[in-house]
């Protein structure tokens, strides 16, 4: 046997809204300690020349959603007030077909390295990377990359949007 409960508003004892409902199914959570919040998602939809043997860091072109304007030239930088643990996923393209050694991704914070990951390119090799990190406010958080085929090789595709992205958001 079991009990049903209806209501359309949680609050607080200061009789502030935790969570509202529309009494359609959709949920609002309006304490941000309940919210994913700061997030962002990008992408490249243009390639990026990364020359042989030099760690460079990687541009992203196109902003699909940025909820704090935290995301700017590159990088993410933590909110005042905003710090904690944070979720980051990246996966990297590389736009050439011949399989060579040496390819390598790194997560930094704060312009140092936090996590690598290390391959090598066998036909359009994508290298993804997921970390964990507990950030404080003014924290900044970007991608580099490095490859040694002995030439120029571009990241990303002109054509095709979504083949190298970088995503991020806090924990609650």
């Amino acid at each position: 046997m079991g009990s049903i409960i209806k209501v359309n508003e949680y609050k607080d004892f200061g009789n502030n809204a935790i969570m509202t409902s529309d009494g359609a199914g959709t949920l609002t959570l309006n304490n941000s300690a309940l919210k994913n919040t700061p997030s962002f998602y990008v992408y490249k939809n243009a390639v990026q020349a990364i020359a042989n043997n030099v760690e460079t860091v990687v541009t992203w072109t196109t902003e699909r959603f940025d909820t704090n304007s935290a995301f700017a030239s590159n990088t993410f930088t933590v909110p005042a007030n905003l710090g904690g643990k944070y979720l980051f996923n990246a996966g990297i393209r590389w736009n050439s077909a011949s399989d060579f050694e040496g390819i390598r991704f790194t997560l930094r914070t704060n312009s140092s390295n936090f996590s690598s990951t290390w391959g090598r390119n066998e036909y359009y090799q994508t290298q993804q990377i997921t970390s964990v990190l507990d950030l404080s406010a003014t924290d900044t958080v970007d991608l580099v990359c490095k490859q040694s085929s002995g030439g120029s090789i571009d990241l990303g595709e002109a054509d095709q949007g979504d083949i190298s992205w970088f995503q991020g958001f806090k924990l609650t």
